[in-house]
C-alpha cells in the first residue's frame, strides 16, 4: 500500500477541485487520518494570500492542519531558490514538509502547481522531479475543453512518457473537461494511444456549471456592497447583460440565471426587472448589479424593504463598462461555501470514475473499523449504488429543499416533495436552487388520492373510520407520504423538521406496519465521536421496553450496526456488571440478555454491563475481564428511554459529538424520523440512509 499519491495536471484550467475534492472523499471513506499537501502554491490571484484549494480541502474535510503546514513554498519562493541555483535545497524543503504529514497521518495527497506561471513545461518539470522525490504514484489530470482528441491523447501521451522515462509510477489518467459526446472515443483513442499501459484511465464531462461564479464570488471580485438578498449569494450566474436600452428591447434578452448589470440611478429598468422576476411568465435571472458613484434611491430602499424572495441586489461605484469588464475576467471556481458545487463535483466524478477500483489502486485494502468521516462520507456512495425514491413530504421546508438540492446533485437519491405545488416552486425560485425535474405533489389534487384514501379506508374501517375519514387523513402530507411508501410509489419516507416523532411515526404503525419476526418498531442514533461511531438504542420510540422487547432492540440494532459497516459488539446497559448488582431494573436486563443469546447465539453481546465497562478497556479488566465485549462495545442498548434519550444528547452535548437519527428499525418499509432542530447536513445523512435502508429491504445492499 502506497502512503501518497500526486495529482497534477498537465496544462492550465484542468479542473484540479473537482479531481482534488473526488479523491479525497475516497480517501476519508477508508483512511482514519489524511493529510493535505500542496509543495508549492501560487497566491498571485488570490486577495486573501491563500491558496484556493487549501482552503476548500481543509475547510470542507475539517482538517486539523494549519494552513502553514499544508504547503511547502510560495510559487515566488521556488522561483528565487531556483534562480539562484538552490534547487536542492527547495526539494529538501518539501520533503521536509511532507515527512512531518508522512509520519503523523496515515494516508498524504499531495496536489501540484497551478500552471499559472509563463512556463508550462518549467512547471511539468518541476512536478515530475518533485513526485519522484516524494517516492509517490501521480495521477495525471488532462484537459479537453478546448482541444481536439488527438492533442489531448497526444499530450497525456507525452506526459506518461516524460513521467516513467523519470521512474514514476503512474496510477492513473484523467481527462477532465470531456465535451460529453465525445467521452467514449476519448477514452477509446487514450487507450489505443497507450496500448492499455495505464490500468486505469477515466473521461468526465465538461460541465458548465461549475464554472460559472456566484455572486459569492462576484461580490468579492468587485468589492460589492451587498443592499438585499445577502443569504442568497448562492447563486450562480450564466451570463451578464448590460440593461441601457428601454424595457421592451430589453426584457426579451434575458434568460435564466442571468446577471443584469444597470446604472444606479435607472429605476425604469430596476423595477421593470424586478416585476419580470416576480412573473412566473419570465426567466429567473440571478442577480442585479447597479453600478455608478450616485447613492441607492430612497424610493429604491423603502422598496426593497417591503419586498420578501428577491435576487440579490448589489452596488458597485464603479460605471457599467467597467464593471462588465470586471466580472468577465471571473472564473466561476469551488469554494467551501458553494455547497451545490461541491455537490455537483462529487456527484460528476463518482458517476464517471470507478472509486472503487481507484481506491483498491491508492490504498490497497479497506479498513476494518470505522471512524465518524468514514460513515458519513460512505453514505453517499452507497445510496447511490441502487438509487432509491425517497419522498419528503414537508416539501415547504427550506432544510428540506436545500438538502434535496445537494443529494440530487450527488445522484444519491430520486426526491418526492410534497406540499402546496406553488408554494414550493415559489420557495426554490426565491432561495435560488436547483432541483433539476424533481417531482412534486399536492396530495389532494393528485391521481394517487382517491385510490390512496380508499385504501387507508380498507385498511382501518375496522377501527371506526369512514370514507370521508379517510379523505381527510390521506390529505395530510405525512399520512399521503406514508402510503407512497406503503404502495410502493417510494422507497422510504423521511419527515420531522417540522412535524413531532408521533406524526412522523403513527401513519407507519397504523398500515406499513413491523416486519415478520419483529413485534415493535425501535430506534437508534449513530453517535459520530472524535474517533469512532457507536450505536445507541432505543432513545426515541419506547418508553419502558419489556425483557422481551429488550432483547429484540438488541437484536434489530446489532443488524442496523452491521448494514451500516459497524461491527456489532453489543454491551446491554445497566446500573450494574455482570452479577454485582440486584432488583428489578437489573433483572430485566439478565432476562433480556439470555433471550437475545438465545435468538441470535453468534451476536456478540454481554449484559448486565455498566456504560464505563463497555468502553473502557481498564475498567473492563477490573469489572469483568472475561468477556469478548467489554471495553470495546459498539450497540448500546439502554433500559429505558429516560435513560437513552438523556444519555445520548448528554453525551452528544459534553463530547461536542455527531448524532445522526433517530433511525426506525423494525417497519416492513423505511421510514425515518428527523429532530425538529436538524440542520441540512443532518437532513442529507438520514435520507442517503433511509435510502440503504430501502436497498438492504430489496436485498440489494
Amino acid at each position: 500500500m502506497s502512503k501518497n499519491l500526486y495529482i497534477t495536471g498537465l496544462e492550465p484550467q484542468s479542473g484540479l477541485s473537482l479531481i482534488t475534492l473526488g479523491v479525497m472523499e475516497l480517501l476519508v471513506r477508508n483512511l482514519v487520518s489524511v493529510a493535505f499537501f500542496r509543495p508549492i502554491i501560487n497566491t498571485r490571484h488570490n486577495e486573501n494570500s491563500k491558496d484556493d484549494i487549501i482552503h476548500l480541502i481543509s475547510t470542507y474535510y475539517d482538517t486539523d492542519l494549519p494552513y502553514d503546514k499544508m504547503y511547502a513554498y510560495t510559487f515566488e519562493e521556488a522561483r528565487n531558490l531556483i534562480s539562484e541555483k538552490k534547487y536542492g535545497k527547495l526539494l529538501e524543503g518539501i520533503l521536509d514538509k511532507y515527512k512531518q504529514l508522512e509520519n503523523e497521518y496515515d494516508f498524504v495527497l499531495c496536489l501540484g502547481t497551478d500552471f499559472a506561471s509563463d512556463s508550462s513545461a518549467f512547471e511539468f518539470e518541476l512536478n515530475v522531479e518533485i513526485a519522484n522525490n516524494l517516492g509517490s504514484p501521480v495521477l495525471l489530470v488532462a484537459n479537453a475543453h478546448n482541444d481536439s482528441i488527438e492533442t489531448v491523447v497526444e499530450s497525456c501521451r507525452f506526459a506518461t512518457e516524460s513521467f516513467k522515462d523519470k521512474g514514476s509510477n503512474i496510477l492513473s489518467i484523467i481527462v477532465n473537461r470531456t465535451p460529453p459526446h465525445l467521452q467514449e472515443q476519448m477514452l477509446d483513442s487514450l487507450n489505443q494511444s497507450l496500448q492499455n499501459t495505464i490500468g486505469l484511465t477515466y473521461s468526465i464531462p465538461y460541465e458548465d456549471a461549475l464554472n460559472r461564479p456566484t455572486m459569492a464570488e462576484i461580490v468579492q471580485a468587485l468589492d460589492a456592497q451587498v443592499i438585499y438578498g445577502t443569504d442568497q449569494l448562492n447563486r450562480s450566474i450564466s451570463r451578464f447583460v448590460i440593461a441601457a436600452m428601454n424595457l421592451k428591447n430589453y426584457l426579451p434578452r434575458l434568460s435564466d440565471d442571468n446577471l443584469v448589470i444597470t446604472p444606479v440611478d435607472r429605476l425604469d429598468i430596476i423595477l421593470g426587472t424586478l416585476a419580470a422576476y416576480r412573473s412566473s411568465n419570465m426567466p429567473n435571472i440571478g442577480g442585479i448589479v447597479l453600478t455608478g458613484y450616485l447613492e441607492t434611491d430612497d424610493l429604491l430602499r423603502n422598496l426593497l424593504l417591503g419586498i420578501h424572495n428577491l435576487v440579490p441586489i448589489v452596488k458597485v461605484k464603479e460605471d457599467t463598462f467597467t464593471t462588465a469588464t470586471k466580472i468577465q475576467k471571473i472564473h466561476g471556481t469551488i469554494t467551501p461555501e458553494s455547497q451545490l458545487k461541491i455537490a455537483s463535483a462529487l456527484g460528476i466524478f463518482e458517476s464517471n470514475v470507478d472509486t472503487t477500483e481507484l481506491r483498491k489502486k491508492i490504498v490497497g485494502y479497506s479498513m476494518l473499523f470505522t471512524t465518524p468521516k468514514m460513515f458519513e462520507f460512505g453514505l453517499i456512495k452507497r445510496a447511490r449504488a441502487h438509487k432509491q425514491v425517497i419522498v419528503l413530504p414537508e416539501g415547504e421546508e427550506e432544510r428540506i429543499l436545500r438538502a434535496a438540492e445537494i443529494l440530487i446533485h450527488r445522484e444519491a437519491v430520486a426526491i418526492i416533495l410534497l406540499g402546496n405545488a406553488q408554494e414550493i416552486e415559489k420557495k426554490i425560485v426565491g432561495l435560488g436552487l436547483n432541483l433539476g425535474d424533481t417531482r412534486i405533489i399536492e396530495p389532494t389534487t393528485s391521481d394517487y388520492f382517491e385510490e390512496y384514501a380508499d385504501t387507508y379506508f380498507e385498511l382501518r374501517k375496522h377501527k371506526g373510520i369512514t370514507p370521508d375519514n379517510a379523505r381527510d387523513v390521506m390529505s395530510g402530507v405525512t399520512h399521503f407520504g406514508t402510503m407512497m411508501v406503503y404502495k410502493g410509489h417510494a422507497d422510504g419516507m423521511v419527515s420531522g423538521a417540522v412535524h413531532s416523532t408521533l406524526n412522523t411515526v403513527r401513519p407507519s404503525l397504523q398500515f406499513v406496519k413491523t416486519k415478520p419476526g419483529s413485534t415493535i418498531m425501535s430506534s437508534v442514533i449513530f453517535m459520530c465521536l472524535e474517533d469512532r461511531v457507536l450505536v445507541y438504542g432505543d432513545c426515541a420510540v419506547n418508553p419502558r421496553p419489556t425483557a422481551e422487547q429488550l432483547a429484540e432492540i438488541a437484536i434489530e440494532s446489532s443488524k442496523t450496526a452491521e448494514l451500516f459497516g459497524i461491527k456489532p459488539l453489543v454491551a446491554m446497559l445497566s446500573y450494574s456488571s455482570g452479577t454485582s448488582g440486584v432488583g428489578e431494573e437489573v433483572e430485566k436486563v439478565k432476562k433480556a440478555t439470555e433471550i437475545a443469546q438465545k435468538l441470535a447465539p453468534d451476536l456478540l453481546l454481554e449484559g448486565p454491563i455498566q456504560y464505563d465497562a463497555a468502553v473502557d478497556a481498564t475498567v473492563a479488566r477490573t469489572k469483568m475481564p472475561e468477556s469478548q465485549v467489554a471495553g470495546k462495545a459498539t450497540v448500546f442498548i439502554f433500559p429505558d428511554l429516560n435513560t437513552g434519550n438523556n444519555t445520548y444528547k448528554a453525551v452528544q452535548r459534553s463530547a461536542k459529538a455527531v448524532a445522526i437519527g433517530p433511525i426506525m428499525q423494525g417497519l416492513n418499509k423505511p421510514v425515518n424520523d428527523l429532530s425538529r432542530g436538524c440542520l441540512v447536513t443532518d437532513i442529507v445523512n438520514t435520507i442517503a440512509i433511509t435510502a440503504i435502508q430501502a436497498q438492504a429491504e430489496k436485498g440489494l445492499t
